[in-house]
């Protein structure tokens, strides 16, 4: 059944237009640009996916009639994604966005198989000719938002619903942590691992069984909203990822950590249309615009919202880094993870496989 939901979706989203033979060459129209985007879950009014989409609407809002933006939505990583990103390339898609960690193997699978067409790995790491890299500093958000549950919380106890224990993961869990003790030293989080990226229940129970161990402000690294409705229904407290959720959450959440896509998405759709596409590797986080700290619920002081927005400026500005050690920061296991007046390297925060001093619970 799900082959042929993608095969359907497939056809309905890929049909060319077809244009008259009685206009004549010299005159024909040029024909857009058609840009194809892969979504790992389905698109809904939040969440990782849709920030994507975000971005790809606002590529159609920027450029207008010299694009064509088509998109696949809850595409499984592996061979279904090959098939997928191979049926955008083979039907005219000349750029396309494939934003899943999953995707990166079957997008230079595929890339090889067509070197005219440019692809974006977002969250992927290896590039080629023809496939370029980009992903955000997710973490700079995450500690940000860990300051505001460090001042929120009152039981010193957060949760952190998080999806496989990948090195963005771990940056995150991390951050929020140091964000959270950076203001409240006794605060601790307890992590629960679902192994799986998009699992609305399984996110849900996950969430319900933090706040029966006195969980009172949650963060999760899923794909869903199913968290955030979770503290909403529990009159817990919570950290919104990817897009500002308080529609789901009006009174849980404290803040969002969320996600911009438009602006790269856009400069790199534009770069096809000028001819000076090239591969490389972005990773961009607040001073670039892709990592915001938006959306504080109307539980949050004023004066905690704008020591938020105070660290948000500082790390804009090069002057805090969430993995710098004022003093020696340890591991969950007592070891030495950061000396004192070191900061971590872009290589260091990339190979990530520890949790810090404060976190519960050990890496599956």
């Amino acid at each position: 059944m799900y082959k042929n939901l993608v095969a359907a979706l497939a056809a309905a989203c890929f049909i060319s237009p077809v244009f008259s033979q009685t206009i004549p060459p010299a005159t024909a129209a040029k024909e857009p640009l058609q840009v194809g985007f892969v979504y790992v879950a389905p698109l809904t009014d939040a969440g990782w996916v849709r920030q994507h989409d975000e971005g790809r609407r606002a590529v159609q809002a920027a450029l207008g009639a010299r694009v064509k933006t088509t998109y696949v939505e809850n595409v499984a990583e592996g061979a279904d994604a090959e098939r997928v990103i191979r049926d955008l390339a083979a039907t005219g898609h000349k750029l396309i966005f494939t934003p899943s960690f999953g995707y990166m193997e079957p997008t230079l699978k595929v890339a090889q198989e067509f070197p005219d067409v440019k692809f974006e790995s977002i969250t992927g790491y290896k590039t080629a000719p023809n496939v370029a890299v980009a992903n955000a500093r997710y973490y700079e958000g995450r500690y940000l938002a860990g300051i505001a549950a460090g001042r929120m919380t009152r039981t010193n106890l957060a949760g952190y619903v998080a999806g496989f224990p990948i090195p963005e993961v771990l940056q995150g869990i991390n951050a929020f942590t140091l964000g959270m003790r950076s203001v409240n030293p006794r605060a601790e989080v307890k992590v629960v691992w679902l192994n799986v990226w998009f699992d609305p229940t399984r996110e849900r129970d996950a969430a319900m069984t933090l706040f029966n161990q006195n969980v009172d402000v949650i963060a999760f690294h899923t794909g869903s909203s199913a968290i955030m409705a979770a503290a909403q229904e529990r009159g817990k407290l919570a950290v919104a990822y990817h897009s500002d959720m308080r529609k789901i959450a009006p009174d849980a959440q404290i803040v969002a950590v969320t996600h911009q896509w438009g602006q790269y998405y856009t400069q790199r759709t534009q770069a096809v249309l000028d001819g000076t596409w090239q591969s490389g590797a972005v990773w961009g986080g607040v001073k670039e615009g892709m990592i915001k700290i938006d959306g504080f619920g109307a539980k949050v002081p004023k004066a905690v919202q704008a020591e938020v927005l105070a660290r948000q400026k500082d790390i804009a500005a090069g002057k805090l880094h969430p993995f710098h050690a004022t003093k020696t920061v340890l591991d969950n296991q007592g070891k030495e993870a950061i000396a004192r007046g070191h900061t971590l390297n872009d290589d260091q925060i990339r190979k990530m496989n520890w949790l810090v001093q404060g976190v519960q619970g050990k890496l599956p």
